[in-house]
């Protein structure tokens, strides 16, 4: 902690113990610079950012389909699938798809799709409610 100098006279120290003058905070009023090694402060700072960058976790959204006329026994395989994405983090978009004459009875799939709802709420929040795109519901789910 030296205190408020020129640029000319900081440099100078900088230079008598053979190192740089790195300005850490310019929008300080008035900047702040240390005396150290420039190299050796990009590597640590490429390794802080490295660091950060390792514990990021990336958000994924897993789809998983279903019919309106899911059976018993695929339904809790879906649920299963959906359990472990939602407990590893990720995001899971439920497609709901008709066939032929299937759009003639969507009110099936809301209701396949308000089980799936119901079934998962412990653990999920409805990031978007059911909603038709051609052929199809989707509703995503995201954990709390």
């Amino acid at each position: 902690m030296v205190g408020v100098l020129s640029t000319r006279d900081a440099i100078a120290r900088a230079y008598a113990v053979g190192l740089d003058l790195v300005e850490i905070s310019p929008n300080a009023e008035p900047p702040v610079a240390k005396i150290l090694d420039y190299g050796k402060f990009k590597y640590e700072q490429q390794k802080k950012r490295n660091e950060a960058r390792k514990k990021q976790k990336v958000v994924e959204i897993k789809e998983v389909k279903v019919r309106p006329n899911i059976d018993e026994n695929d339904y809790n395989v879906k649920l299963r699938a959906m359990k472990s994405f939602i407990e590893d983090g990720d995001k899971v978009k439920v497609t709901l798809r008709f066939r032929g004459r299937e759009m003639a009875h969507q009110e099936l799939g809301v209701k396949v799709l308000e089980r799936i709802r119901g079934d998962m709420e412990t653990d999920t929040k409805v990031e978007q409610m059911p909603k038709m795109e051609n052929r199809q519901m989707v509703m995503v789910l995201s954990p709390k």
